[in-house]
């Protein structure tokens, strides 16, 4: 499936000097990322080779504090094209080395080196990083942890006894650059992950998984863990739950939330969730689950209803007890998901961002999937009219097209624009039609260009965008992420927005502030930020298949 993206080029230029009051406890954080094959056999199937960093799956965690300069070498050693993309990092002066191929850089071939160089000053919580070129996100990925500079005594919270990370996945017995590949020249959707993971293991309720196969960690009794959350998935929202056990959120995208008791988080593809969880329930052995969210049930794309796990074990419990299972939510309980979603809210702390109160550009973004023609590299796509369009993700009827000889950020800066993008993508939808409706999905609705536009913002200036869900092909949820920004989530709902009825219900006091939103299935989302982030900034459709 195509993927659409919206450019956001803030003009102008900027210098800014930071001055901080501790600036000698800022450090250099350097790492070497050596981009390689890994030979690895999941599910009694024989040992396949899949693209990994330094030999791990996931790969490996970034610790920095608040303040800190980053430093990753990557060493292309594996045969394919590469890019790393720092999951929700502002790269405020370094737009360079946010990671998409052909937006802000050129691939990094087989053989090469390049270094990514930022800070991550004004920044704390849970991140993570990914490639960002084909479908070699499903396997090359890691944590970003950033914690309060000085020691986590700062944290806005009492402090844990532990953390732990965990990262939810998806795994395919087969090459997922080959799935890539032969969806993309035949115009097929790519099939469904055989299996979901948790820190890279599906656990033990697959057919053919061991013990070996199940990621776990222990606890003690009456501790306080601080679990750190990272959906990794390709296309897949979960839900997240231990047995016999509550969260209390405390921070999601790398943002302090007001604390938010529940016993299920639900994280869409690309966002983090850090949730506080008491070790309180008797000594034994529980599971940790994470099944899929699948708001397009059932004319959506195929997905696998499975439940990958992970097992937490009291110390002092005996090791062959059977581990408890929790209750898990249907796979399609929008209900249990937009309550999650919508009752998050900002934790305001003294000298943090708030949300703007006046806007200056206001959008209005219809998101979802539609029909496109093939296009001459896909050498095994049929036009002859015997099947439908492909698929193609589009946002207000586009669906961008990545240049191929020059990155944009180099042709903007080189101010060589002509023939790799137009500055002529809408701010609202060619067409005004029931968004949400069963008879809305037209084949004339459904039909989208491919084309490379984006959107000039000037330097400051505030932007308001609704996101509006479509019915076409299917009602679903689509994560939606911002580079370089984080956004203040103002309200979200279903059907059709309504201008009228949503702005009274508008959060201007304490927003939940993310990098990624699911926007509602069959509904809408509106976002606020501040466009004070020069370069080549992208809003784009988490969604591969």
């Amino acid at each position: 499936m195509d993927r659409s993206w919206l450019l956001v080029l803030p003009s102008g230029f900027i210098v800014c000097f930071f001055v901080f009051a501790s600036v000698a406890q800022a450090a250099v954080v350097e790492h070497t990322f050596n981009v390689g094959n890994l030979s690895i056999s999941q599910l009694c199937k024989p040992a396949m080779i899949i693209t990994a960093v330094n030999g791990q799956l996931p790969g490996p965690t970034i610790e920095a504090s608040e303040g800190d300069t980053v430093v990753v070498h990557l060493v292309n050693e594996s045969p394919y094209n590469m890019t790393i993309h720092w999951h929700g990092i502002f790269q405020r002066g370094t737009p360079w080395a946010d990671g998409p191929a052909m937006v802000t850089q050129c691939p990094v071939t087989p053989g090469a080196t390049y270094t990514y160089r930022f800070n991550v000053t004004g920044q704390e919580g849970t991140l993570w990083w990914h490639a960002h070129i084909s479908f070699h996100r499903a396997t090359v990925y890691g944590a970003l942890v950033i914690r309060p500079r000085g020691d986590d005594d700062a944290y806005p919270f009492p402090k844990p006894n532990r953390e732990e990370t965990l990262l939810l996945g998806e795994w395919w017995n087969a090459s997922v650059y080959d799935l890539e590949r032969m969806a993309f020249i035949t115009g097929n959707t790519a099939p469904p992950a055989d299996a979901y993971t948790i820190n890279g293991k599906p656990g033990d309720l697959y057919n053919c998984s061991n013990a070996n196969q199940t990621y776990g960690f222990q606890v003690q009794s009456n501790e306080t863990y601080l679990l750190r959350i990272i959906n990794a998935a390709l296309n897949t929202p979960m839900f997240f739950k231990v047995a016999s056990h509550n969260f209390t959120v405390v921070g999601a995208d790398a943002a302090y939330t007001t604390p938010y008791e529940t016993d299920v988080v639900v994280i869409a593809p690309g966002q983090t969730v850090d949730a506080l969880m008491v070790a309180g329930a008797a000594v034994g052995r529980y599971y940790m689950a994470a099944s899929p969210y699948d708001s397009a049930i059932p004319n959506g794309p195929p997905f696998s209803r499975t439940t990958a796990t992970a097992i937490l074990e009291y110390v002092g419990s005996a090791t062959d007890a059977p581990p408890q299972l929790p209750p898990r939510p249907e796979y399609n309980d929008t209900n249990t998901a937009f309550r999650f979603f919508s009752n998050l809210t900002a934790l305001v702390l003294p000298g943090k961002p708030t949300v703007p109160l006046s806007v200056d550009t206001r959008m209005f973004v219809t998101v979802g999937l539609g029909n496109t023609d093939c296009q001459p590299e896909q050498l095994l796509c049929n036009t002859t009219g015997t099947r439908a369009p492909i698929f193609a993700a589009s946002m207000n009827n586009a669906s961008f097209l990545l240049p191929d000889a020059v990155s944009m950020l180099q042709a903007h800066y080189a101010n060589a624009s002509a023939g790799v993008y137009t500055r002529d993508f809408p701010d609202q939808p060619p067409v005004i039609f029931d968004y949400t409706a069963d008879a809305s999905d037209t084949a004339v609705l459904k039909y989208t260009t491919k084309s490379t536009k984006v959107k000039t913002l000037r330097y400051n200036e505030t932007v308001e965008m609704v996101l509006q869900n479509t019915r076409l092909i299917a009602k679903e949820s689509h994560p939606m992420h911002l580079h370089g920004f984080n956004f203040f989530v103002l309200a979200q709902g279903f059907g059709n927005y309504d201008e009228a009825t949503a702005t009274p219900r508008f959060n201007l006091v304490n927003p939940q502030e993310r990098n990624t939103i699911a926007v509602p299935t069959g509904g809408w989302a509106v976002i606020r930020f501040v466009a004070d982030n020069p370069g080549t900034q992208i809003l784009s459709r988490l969604h591969f298949g």
